[in-house]
């Protein structure tokens, strides 16, 4: 029998008409609230969605789940559901988010090279102030973790003249890098860093990897830029590094928890620059994906999972 594929999201039904096109044997239906996707599930053995959109209750309610392909690089929201059965399939999106985690982590170093919150401020006073700019030319970029969006983020690093150092207990060396140290040397490589750069997986390993030895070994002058996982990074400690001026600021896309709190301190903070984990997104994000789904779902259809990509092990 034919698979029924629920997609859920805010742009499910884009999902849904261009995937009917591409798998006319399978069959598709769309919601765009937890409402709809409740009163739609049932039937369903596929479903498509982003971690952080999925909740318990739409998983109790479909006995005859077998696959969730995740919109998402992150599975951690899925994978810590309690009642996701073992036998269900997981696979991530993955392999096509370095042009725009890239260009955040741009976005996040070129402000505090250049001090774009006194730009705008000089601009809304109607000031004229000519001041020297700072370059990222010869700066060190330290990036945490040597996957595919590292690597994608070391070339572009290398094209502004930075020198790039990896942290990595799975590689040695890597394009791009000028070194790759293991994770024993984190506090050395973030000694050098004028940007420390998370670019890790959130798990039991990573939790709270980036906390007060790392904060304790950079550089006054050294920023820290999590795009990740709030997870990798200990909040508490890059508070009172923040506060206490042993380090000079943060880029921060993600989150402990989210959305941040109202009352974080971190909302406050003249030396930290907040995104709303928008790292990932890409107003190209519907055809970056396409493949990869396609690809998936008729591997996973045919009964070749083998084929599938980035399958979770869980």
């Amino acid at each position: 029998m034919p698979s029924d594929v629920l997609i859920k999201g805010r742009d499910a039904a884009f999902f849904a008409e261009r995937l009917a096109k591409a798998l006319p044997d399978l069959r598709f239906d769309a919601a765009h609230d937890p409402a709809e996707a409740l009163a739609k599930c049932a039937n369903a053995d596929i479903l498509i969605i982003r971690t952080d959109e999925i909740f318990p209750e739409l998983v109790a309610k479909m006995p005859k789940l077998r696959l969730i392909q995740a919109l998402t690089t992150g599975t951690d929201h899925i994978q810590a559901l309690p009642n996701l059965g073992k036998q269900v399939v997981l696979a991530a999106a993955r392999g096509f988010h370095g042009l725009q985690m890239s260009e955040l982590a741009f976005i996040f170093m070129l402000h505090f090279m250049r001090d774009f919150r006194d730009l705008f401020e000089t601009q809304a006073a109607h000031r004229w102030n000519r001041v020297e700019q700072r370059l990222l030319v010869d700066r060190t970029a330290v990036i945490i973790g040597v996957g595919s969006i590292a690597e994608d983020l070391a070339h572009r690093c290398k094209v502004f003249g930075m020198r790039v150092v990896g942290v990595s207990d799975g590689r040695g060396e890597a394009p791009y890098f000028d070194a790759v140290l293991p994770r024993a040397r984190m506090n050395e490589a973030a000694a050098q860093a004028d940007f420390l750069i998370v670019l890790v997986p959130h798990t039991q390993e990573t939790t709270n990897l980036i906390g007060a030895s790392v904060f304790n070994a950079m550089k006054p002058t050294g920023v820290l830029i999590n795009i990740a996982r709030g997870g990798v990074v200990d909040e508490d400690a890059l508070i009172a590094a923040l506060q206490a001026g042993k380090i000079a600021g943060a880029g921060l896309d993600v989150f402990k928890t989210e959305p941040l709190p109202k009352d974080s301190p971190l909302w406050d903070m003249r030396n930290v620059f907040i995104t709303s984990h928008v790292g990932g997104m890409a107003d190209t994000y519907g055809d970056q994906v396409m493949p990869l789904l396609v690809e998936n779902l008729r591997a996973f259809s045919e009964g070749h999972q083998e084929k599938m990509r980035f399958i979770v092990k869980r």
